[in-house]
Parts: structure tokens; sequence; C-alpha cells
């Protein structure tokens, strides 16, 4: 029988190929260079830029910096819940939705 772990006790790594910055309207963007082949070839025939900026939310711009290889998914929901109160409901369905998102994307890696 497999033991299911908690997504909880996961702790999201940001992934190091991507740069990021703050905006002057105090966002975080993500920097994601285009450099696989298919990228080069829809940046030729598409015209699709070589990097491509990801402007995150209120959330996201919020959890972001947190995202230190040390704070579990449950760590950062506290701090979120601390932030945002009942704004942030349902929190931790959210969260697990919106860091999978980020793993998906490959902008965190989870351990």
């Amino acid at each position: 029988m497999k033991s299911k772990k908690n997504y909880l006790d996961y702790i999201p790594v940001k992934n190091e190929e991507f740069e990021w910055e703050t905006t002057d309207e105090n966002r975080i963007v993500i920097n994601r260079t285009n450099n696989g082949w298919m990228e080069r070839v829809t940046q030729v025939l598409l015209k699709r830029p070589k990097v491509t900026r990801i402007e995150l939310e209120e959330y996201g711009t919020f959890i972001w910096p947190l995202i230190d290889g040390e704070r579990s998914v449950y760590d950062i929901a506290q701090l979120v819940k601390a932030e945002f109160k009942d704004k942030a409901e349902p929190l931790y369905d959210r969260l697990a939705a919106y860091f999978k998102s980020m793993e998906e994307n490959k902008l965190v890696k989870m351990k």
C-alpha cells in the first residue's frame, strides 16, 4: 500500500532558470527565456518574444518572495491567511492549485 504524503508538507523551491523582478507597481514579474528549438521556431514564424514576462497577481506577488526552499506549503498558507484573512478562503485548496500550476509551468519544484 502506497503512503500518501500531504501536499501541505511539500516545500516549494524556485526554479533558478528564471529571473524575476519587482515592477514600479510592486508586482512580481517572472522572466522566462524561451530557449528550446520549438520556441525558436515560434519566435521566427509567429514573431513570439524571446522572453515571456509573467506578471503575478496580488496573491502571487505576496507568495513568491516567501518561496525560500525552507518554508512548506503549510507555512506559506499561514502567512497568506495572516495577510489576507477571509479573502484567502478556501485557503488550502486555492494554494494547492496555485502551487500545482506553478509546478506544471516549471516555475517551482517541490521537495
